[in-house]
């Protein structure tokens, strides 16, 4: 049985349809790449499988480790084991980094009359490259790019999730900080066997993350699945108009009829 089981999903936001029938299995240990030009559905998977409440499911199912997601809450998805970093990690002021990485672990806030110097969240930090002091900061006031990407990577580790899903984490960082990111998940999800599903535009990230399969999304569909490599090859020799060109006849068709600039 897959970890993640994605059927005929359709999903709408703000009463328009922005998934037409995805379909996507995740087992465990498995990394997957989700691809795709902008506004093809990519992120309006993610947030509908960890369970946004603006993200309405009107056809489909979402099994996870065997159980349906339709109508648990988001930290109820959270406690399951699904572990999410946005693209554009937040700012939370009143908030201090070490706390929420405890949070994460399941851990209470740090309190110095239990524990003279915090050590949990200062360890996860210095996996993730960030220095001791970032510990006592407010969550991502202030942060860089690339110290953002980090902090959302520190409370992914701390929370050790069955399945990790990694909205855009090569945008705005570094080469520095994506090196780093890179290695740190992929060391993540060999050493834990956990899965990762990775929403990227580019190869970038995949110098440092070994995946397993690569998926096109376009017009709210999963249209071509494969081997990344070779996807990623064809992607950037023809882009994503043309390689779109090549899906089933039937399902260019449908495409055609939504998007009539396709068929020009």
């Amino acid at each position: 049985m897959a970890l993640l089981e994605v059927k005929d999903l359709h999903v709408e936001v703000g009463g328009k349809e922005i998934l037409r029938g995805v379909n996507l299995e995740i087992d465990k240990g498995e990394v997957h790449v989700l691809l795709g030009p902008n506004a093809s559905g990519k992120t309006t998977l993610a947030m509908t499988i960890i369970g946004m409440p603006t993200y309405k499911v009107s056809k489909g199912e979402i099994i996870f480790d065997g159980t349906n997601l339709i109508d648990l809450s988001i930290d109820e998805r959270a406690r399951k084991g699904i572990g999410f970093a946005f693209q554009f990690p937040p700012s939370i002021r009143g908030v201090k980094l070490r706390d929420i990485i405890r949070l994460c672990g399941g851990k209470e806030p740090w309190d110095p009359s239990k524990e003279l110097e915090e050590r949990f969240a200062t360890e996860v930090l210095k996996k993730v490259g960030l220095p001791t002091n970032f510990r006592d900061r407010d969550v991502n006031v202030g942060f860089s790019g690339g110290e953002r990407k980090r902090s959302e990577l520190a409370q992914i580790l701390a929370m050790n999730p069955c399945l990790t899903i990694l909205d855009e984490p090569d945008s705005g960082v570094d080469i520095d900080s994506l090196k780093l990111i890179g290695g740190r998940v992929d060391s993540f999800v060999k050493e834990t066997g956990s899965s990762l599903l990775l929403i990227t535009h580019y190869r970038h990230v995949l110098r440092y993350i070994e995946a397993d399969f690569a998926h096109v999304m376009c017009g709210g569909m999963i249209l071509v699945s494969g081997d990344p490599e070779d996807i990623l090859s064809k992607i950037e020799e023809q882009g994503y108009c043309a390689y779109v060109d090549i899906c089933p006849p039937a399902l260019k068709k449908e495409l055609e009829s939504l998007m009539p600039e396709l068929g020009k």
